[in-house]
């Protein structure tokens, strides 16, 4: 672990070198984050230019599901910490990685490979522990999805790559012409192509919630479980547009999420922030997913509490003091490309930071395209519902525009 009270000098020996393997617009937050307390950071992506890219020290392009790839750079670069960013990662090397002591893996190795995949994570949560899920099952085929979802969850449910990010490839299917399109789809959404998707019971919830749960060093000494408040938010076809913190929830109801993020969470162990999503009905609440890192819909943090969820990820794997307090209702809305172009314009800016309250994160993603998240807007307000208004008119200002 590194020590709290020795924080030394980028591009120098006394470095403490953090490597981000995923350099996203939420790996861009943790850099950014890092940087503040002086720490050198290294960004890795599978193509140049990413939002990371941009404001690390150093970058690289490869494909990190290339396990020999992944090891010469990690060999190369000797960082101290490496924090998976994203599914798509050879998580075999990353146990290597760890065994060897070449690099502390956040949260862990075995975190970082069971959270990938959906069958890993799943299988734990409802076979090992007995949290409460939706019903499911994997399938290697089409027919074999076809046939289980008659044998065993029946129409409407929802089918899933097993490997995914912000519910890529995830679709809702109502009846049995509907799965040969949902196969496909789940194909073309997964990080890497198993051939393998999960499919899953349609529960009827009240609405979705991400909470955020962080594992940190207190003022003892000792690893502790932080909750920050839970989070609402909106998917279409699996894709987050929209979150708003506070989510009002029964007292109960809280208790039972928090129960089942600290359960799930203690397991996998090491530190740093999870995004725990659950689906919520009355006072029932049932697991959905865990991601070890930040979360997409966790973006509106940047806004609604004293530390955002980067800010709490860089202190708790720095082995820092955390501060999970919201600091007021806010809400966040996606800005999306809504044309195909390399090197796109945004218009409408000044129009968008006149709606009271708000804040934009334009991500600088080097291509578009329509449904691609190309930056995020931020409001805050009295409630949350006047905060989900501000953040949804600063969005629909935001106009890109081909160069």
């Amino acid at each position: 672990m590194v020590k709290r009270d020795a924080f030394g000098t980028p591009l120098s020996p006394s470095a403490t070198k953090v490597m981000l393997l995923g350099s996203g617009e939420l790996g861009k937050e943790v850099i950014i984050a890092l940087q503040r307390l002086g720490v050198e950071t290294i960004a890795v992506d599978r193509y140049p230019n990413a939002p990371g890219h941009q404001v690390a020290h150093r970058a690289h392009v490869i494909n990190m599901a290339d396990g020999d790839a992944l090891f010469k750079l990690v060999e190369q670069e000797q960082p101290h910490i490496i924090v998976p960013e994203i599914e798509a990662i050879a998580t075999d090397k990353l146990i290597e990685i760890e065994r060897a002591e070449m690099a502390r893996v956040i949260p862990t190795a075995r975190a970082a490979q069971l959270t990938m995949n959906r069958e890993g994570i799943r299988c734990l949560a409802a076979d090992t522990f007995g949290l409460p899920t939706s019903s499911y099952f994997f399938a290697d085929n089409m027919d074999q999805l076809r046939t289980g979802i008659e044998a065993h969850i029946g129409y409407p449910c929802i089918v899933k790559p097993v490997m995914s990010s912000s519910g890529k490839g995830q679709s809702k299917i109502n009846k049995a012409e509907d799965v040969e399109t949902a196969w496909h789809t789940a194909a073309s959404g997964s990080r890497i192509d198993q051939g393998r998707v999960i499919a899953e019971s349609f529960i009827q919830f009240d609405y979705e919630i991400t909470l955020l749960t962080v594992r940190a060093i207190n003022a003892r000494g000792e690893v502790e479980t932080f909750f920050c408040e839970p989070i609402g938010h909106i998917q279409v076809n699996g894709d987050y547009v929209e979150s708003w913190q506070p989510q009002p929830m029964s007292s109960r109801a809280l208790q039972h999420a928090q129960n089942i993020a600290k359960t799930i969470t203690e397991d996998l162990g090491g530190l740093g922030i999870f995004g725990v999503e659950l689906f919520v009905k009355d006072d029932q609440v049932w697991f959905s997913e865990v991601s070890p890192r930040p979360h997409d819909t966790g973006m509106v943090t940047l806004c609604s509490q004293v530390q955002n969820e980067f800010e709490l990820h860089v202190r708790a794997i720095l082995g820092l003091p955390v501060d999970t307090t919201l600091h007021m209702p806010g809400a966040s809305a996606v800005v999306y490309g809504q044309l195909e172009a390399r090197g796109i314009a945004y218009t409408g800016v000044n129009e968008a930071l006149q709606v009271p309250q708000s804040a934009l994160r334009l991500f600088g993603k080097p291509e578009s395209y329509e449904h691609r998240r190309m930056g995020v807007a931020l409001a805050n307000g009295r409630d949350s519902a006047q905060a989900r208004e501000r953040a949804k008119l600063v969005a629909s200002r935001i106009k890109p525009v081909s160069n």
